[in-house]
């Protein structure tokens, strides 16, 4: 049986080497999110995950809320469609995916932080209205 965060330990040197060289919008995001900085939740960053047989290492995730943030830079303008069947995998595995572009969280990260919130206040919504 898998865990309940589908974490993968077999990637955990990736991840580190990806925490060690993040983009500047996920540092800048990072700021926000650590330390229950983002609503009291906690969030981990380049999370190695195994989801169904896909290897992932998500850019940042709220294990409590199965709430994934990923962070897109200009390579992701190359890989739409390799995005967009992580983001099916983990929604049917029931995470949420929010995708920012890393220009929207360099120069907006005030809209940024607010989608996130709302997104957070609407998840813990509904684990408190299930049984």
């Amino acid at each position: 049986m898998q865990n309940k965060s589908n974490y993968n330990k077999n990637l955990r040197p990736l991840a580190r080497k990806l925490r060690n060289s993040s983009t500047i919008g996920e540092a800048l995001l990072w700021n926000d999110l650590k330390g229950k900085k983002m609503l009291e939740h906690t969030f981990n960053r380049q999370f190695p995950m195994l989801v169904g047989n896909k290897k992932i290492i998500v850019d940042f995730i709220c294990r409590k809320l199965k709430l994934i943030i990923e962070v897109d830079g200009y390579s992701h303008t190359f890989k739409i469609d390799e995005d967009e069947s992580r983001d099916t995998i983990l929604k049917k595995e029931n995470y949420t995916v929010l995708r920012f572009l890393e220009k929207d969280v360099k120069q907006d990260i005030e809209n940024v932080i607010r989608e996130i919130e709302i997104t957070i206040k609407n998840l813990e919504e509904t684990q408190d209205q299930s049984p």
